[in-house]
């Protein structure tokens, strides 16, 4: 797939889950990434987001998305404008749609990492450029898009993996529910009681024919698994629950003996940052079995995926 065709069915849409997207699109998108990188390795560096401006805003403290964003826009021959919530106070200096609407008239599209998601759909419904979901309470598409990129590269197809979600039913969770049904991985969830994904979600996906079970055992989750994932039991905005939490995943330490359960091509995947010594160790995440660092590269070009899909109107 070349690089700098357009997305007509893509350009102009928001990015706020992967249940608003089919399997089509999401295989295209990831296609188109991984054709990204490829291309961008060689030296063949188009720039379809000439003179085009996304802003960033930020509620939320980042690395990988505020920086891989950022240099995807350069690399597109973009420009990005952070915005953080000290800056604009997004929902209390200025109403979240007086906000959208002051941005429509200047960028070419909104990338916003929140607290909540409706913040993200209230800046969708007033906004009329494309906002992508950067993370939000309930969703994040974006990683799960560089964490099949790197699926796709690691095993040359996702099709038949079994794949293995170990800690709490958050947000990244969440996504990978929509992930597996659009895809066709199976995918075992294992969380204590009390700590299961979105309802919603994981009814949404079934309907959809997405294979996805939920256990309590970690170690049975893990047990012949092509990839074993695992998030952060406390993310930003539960660390009043953080007591609690570490008592309901004991046991959920992730380590290298673990590796031993899964398939024998089965690798260790983690979206960062780790909490090492919480649900996993250091010695798990740099470990040759490991491809943490694979799915943080990918988000470079997962992005430039996505904004290129929603932002370039025309081919280059």
């Amino acid at each position: 797939m070349a690089e700098n065709d357009a997305h007509p069915h893509l350009t102009g849409r928001d990015f706020l889950t992967l249940g608003d997207f089919s399997a089509s699109e999401f295989t295209e998108l990831l296609e188109r990434g991984l054709d990204m990188k490829r291309r961008w390795k060689a030296g063949d560096r188009p720039r379809t987001l000439e003179h085009k401006t996304l802003a960033m805003i930020f509620e939320k403290q980042s690395l990988r998305t505020r920086s891989t964003f950022d240099i995807a826009m350069f690399q597109l021959g973009g420009h990005s404008v952070l915005l953080s919530q000290n800056f604009i106070g997004v929902g209390v200096r200025e109403s979240i749609r007086d906000v959208a609407k002051n941005l429509e008239r200047w960028v070419d599209g909104v990338m916003a990492r929140t607290y909540g998601h409706g913040t993200l759909h209230e800046l969708a419904e007033h906004a009329s450029v494309p906002v992508i979901n950067g993370l939000s309470d309930r969703y994040h598409p974006c990683q799960l898009t560089a964490d099949y990129l790197t699926l796709m590269e690691t095993f040359g197809s996702v099709d038949g993996l079994r794949l293995a979600f170990v800690g709490d039913g958050n947000n990244v969770c969440n996504s990978h529910i929509q992930a597996a049904a659009v895809t066709g991985v199976s995918l075992v969830i294992a969380a204590p009681e009390g700590f299961d994904p979105d309802p919603e979600t994981l009814a949404a996906a079934r309907a959809k024919g997405a294979d996805v079970t939920i256990v309590r055992d970690p170690r049975e989750a893990a047990r012949g698994a092509d990839a074993l994932y695992t998030d952060v039991w406390i993310s930003m905005g539960d660390e009043e629950d953080a007591d609690r939490r570490r008592t309901a995943f004991r046991g959920f330490t992730v380590t290298p003996e673990w590796f031993n359960d899964l398939s024998p091509r089965g690798v260790f995947m983690h979206d960062l940052p780790a909490h090492y010594g919480e649900e996993t160790v250091e010695e798990a995440v740099h470990h040759e079995r490991s491809v943490v660092f694979d799915q943080a590269e990918n988000r470079l070009h997962a992005h430039k995926a996505i904004l290129h899909a929603v932002m370039a109107a025309e081919p280059a």
